[in-house]
């Protein structure tokens, strides 16, 4: 029998019940037509939860209500649940971190944006110290997951659950990246979490605000209008038409600008460049068999050093790498968001090594001579590998890139766990 959760779906509250329920194997599902303002405060509900607030979990026992309550609950419906650790210390971290979640985090983020929303009385001095508690929390958590993948242990508990949906309201109306990008850790960690299977099953995909929103002011009530003279109105409106009579009306025409074009991108000013993307494209696409006597070959015939280049990647924290799909859904992550230069890129990244830590190497080919700033400035993953360009002169690094388009294995003498293509 499945338990019925009353709320609304896309609330990070329910979040947390349902991704809990993915990774527990427990049936939960959303009450039908529940309409915030109305369903909860049905005679009904209020039974449940006397103040009306959502969410709550009806269970075979009674009602439960708070969302970390709900979340524990289901939890706790799986025997030895690996979502609660494997030791009396690592149960104590979990609730840790979700204290801390709650109360350093989610209250924060909830104060800066909710003013500014509308729901409560917005003041510029309690916001700046609000965002100041804010970074300082954030602060915290990056130190912590420098070293850390999880917040507990090796593998997703439920304080990640609580920590990424608390995140999940700052990532997507109020913490722009240029807020999070003075904590490289916790992005990693919070794109790490949200592209988990479990996680995307119920959030689905995830995208950052691209602004601070602004402040919503409400509309000032009318003033109280006097009674009017009803003579002194009739007389006025009558002068009124009679000037309308004489004087002929005069219509002002708008003109309405014209749209500014789309800037050019920096990389589309570039000199023509004798490499057509596309054409390699295809071309290692296409090629099945003979790979090193066709693609390799092609991609050498068709490089142009003077229109693009070559870089290597290493990822700078290859200790942390200590779960195979984890690290493998990292670079998934990377590969998504560096979609915004696809056309004017390829690359490939390796996932090395037949036991943990797992390495992370990677070979990219970009339009231009270096990287291109915009990619720097808007994908966070750049500063989490360490960057070199290829010097072709070298016969061992022109060899190695060679190597890396054909997934040759084994690789600098281990095993391939995964290979990703980016074209």
């Amino acid at each position: 029998m499945a338990l019925v959760l009353h709320a609304g779906s896309g609330n990070k509250n329910v979040f947390k019940a349902l991704i809990a329920a993915e990774y527990s194997g427990v049936n939960v599902e959303l009450v039908k037509d529940f309409q915030m303002g109305v369903s909860n405060h049905t005679p009904d509900f209020l039974k449940m939860n006397p103040i009306g607030k959502v969410s709550v979990l009806e269970t075979t026992g009674g009602p439960v209500f708070k969302s970390n309550a709900i979340a524990r609950y289901v939890a706790r419906m799986k025997a030895d649940n690996p979502l609660y650790g494997s030791s009396l210390v690592e149960y104590s971290h979990i609730e840790q971190w979700i204290d801390f979640s709650t109360t350093e985090v989610d209250a924060n983020i909830g104060k800066w944006l909710y003013p500014r929303l509308g729901f409560y009385p917005y003041v510029a001095v309690i916001e700046d110290t609000f965002i100041t508690a804010l970074k300082r929390a954030l602060g915290a958590l990056d130190t912590h997951l420098a070293s850390n993948t999880y917040l507990v242990g090796h593998s997703v508990t439920l304080a990640d659950i609580v920590m990424a949906c608390n995140l999940y309201h700052g990532f997507t109306r109020i913490m722009t990246k240029s807020f999070t990008s003075e904590f490289p850790h916790v992005e990693r960690y919070f794109w790490t979490m949200v592209n988990q299977p479990n996680m995307k099953k119920v959030m689905g995909d995830v995208k950052q605000a691209e602004s601070v929103p602004p402040v919503q002011n409400k509309a000032a009530a009318p003033k109280e209008q006097k009674p009017k003279d009803a003579k002194k109105e009739t007389k006025k409106k009558e002068a009124k038409k009679e000037a309308q009579k004489l004087e002929p009306v005069e219509k002002a025409e708008e003109e309405e600008a014209a749209p500014k074009p789309k800037p050019k991108n920096a990389l589309d000013l570039l000199p023509p460049s004798k490499m057509i993307l596309d054409e390699w494209k295809k071309l290692y696409s296409n090629t099945k068999t003979n790979f090193r006597e066709v693609a390799i070959k092609g991609f050498w015939d068709m490089y142009d050093p003077e229109g693009y280049s070559l870089w290597f990647c290493d990822f700078k924290y290859n200790e942390e790498n200590t779960v195979s799909f984890v690290t493998m859904n990292k670079v998934g992550g990377f590969l998504q968001r560096m979609d915004l230069c696809r056309k004017y890129a390829f690359w490939k990244m390796l996932v090395i090594g037949s036991e943990p830590p797992f390495k992370v190497k990677g070979l990219w080919l970009f339009r231009g001579p270096e990287i291109p700033q915009f990619v720097m400035d808007e994908v966070y993953d750049m500063a989490l590998y360490d960057w070199a360009k290829v010097d072709l002169s070298d016969a061992a690094q022109k060899e190695r890139v060679s190597a890396m388009i054909e997934d040759l294995e084994p690789f600098e003498g281990e095993a391939l766990l995964d290979a990703k293509c980016f074209k």
